[in-house]
């Protein structure tokens, strides 16, 4: 396996891209976890399924700029109908994410049974964006991605003082007179491409672990946000190169899974283990002073 990832192939363009998708959603779900809006990346990645459809109809082919601009676009509106209903009403943010969520995937549910069975042709594939399928990643996808990781670093570096504050205390931020609305926008909308570029790969239904199981993970091992985010861009990308690498060597394994397996196991890891937060240290360390 190790000889496949030095050698120029499908193997290392795939491990490239999975790499490099894996610290870019690391890296943003940090931010979700420490607000305490994790689900709100699985409304995005559930939202893109209508949003692929809808590109699909309206491209009347399998197109994939139109494919990615739909899934982008829906994600978004998600995004947006979450934010709205908060301030409108007194639901409670997990509810309102959860009836978002799961509308959004249902009418995208609809959308692609129906033009499953509409007869048309050039639908073959769109099944894949379910669960994504890493082998067909090409050079030009890897690039995508890379450059796209480059675009969200340099954005988080110009507000980065702003993003930490609405990270921790949204309210002082605000009292401050910091632009609370267009950070949390510039979270969702960056995460929200995150999401789209990790469709071929990953899939709709098992993004949400690529962008929080890295997460969950750092934050057992470290106290400030710079380090979290740091570890958890580590995390995810090796575990897209882990599950490119056992997916590679093992006849018949997804990549996706194995890939979210990987970085679900990471978190469970880190949570049993983790000096001074590890469940198990915790337990030792409390039976050695009783």
């Amino acid at each position: 396996m190790i000889t496949a990832l030095l050698t120029p192939g499908p193997v290392q363009t795939v491990a490239l891209g999975t790499a490099l998708l894996g610290a870019l959603a690391g890296a943003l779900g940090t931010f979700s976890t420490l607000r305490r809006q994790s689900l709100m990346g699985d409304v995005l990645s559930h939202a893109a399924l209508p949003g692929i459809c809808l590109g699909y109809l309206a491209a009347g082919s399998r197109s994939l700029p139109w494919l990615l601009a739909g899934a982008l676009l829906a994600g978004l509106l998600a995004a947006a109908s979450v934010q709205l209903v908060l301030r409108m009403t007194r639901l409670k943010a997990d509810a309102v994410m959860g009836v978002v969520l799961s509308g959004f995937f249902a009418l995208g549910t609809v959308l692609l049974s129906a033009i499953q069975h509409s007869g048309a042709g050039g639908h073959a594939g769109l099944s894949t964006f379910l669960f994504g399928q890493a082998a067909a990643m090409l050079q030009s996808d890897v690039r995508l991605i890379g450059g796209a990781a480059a675009a969200v670093a340099l954005v988080l570096a110009l507000v980065w003082k702003d993003l930490k504050l609405v990270t921790f205390d949204r309210d002082y931020a605000r009292s401050l007179g910091r632009p609370v609305t267009g950070i949390e926008a510039l979270l969702s909308a960056a995460t929200a491409v995150a999401i789209v570029l990790g469709l071929q790969v990953v899939g709709v239904v098992l993004m949400v672990a690529l962008l929080i199981a890295p997460a969950v993970a750092a934050r057992q091992w470290v106290q400030s946000l710079f380090p979290m985010l740091v570890l958890a861009a580590l995390a995810g990308a090796v575990s897209g190169v882990a599950g490119a690498l056992v997916s590679s060597g093992a006849r018949g394994l997804a990549t996706g899974p194995v890939i979210a397996l990987i970085a679900a196991g990471l978190a469970g890891v880190s949570l049993l283990l983790a000096p001074g937060r590890g469940l198990l240290v915790r337990g030792f360390l409390k039976g050695a002073r009783g």
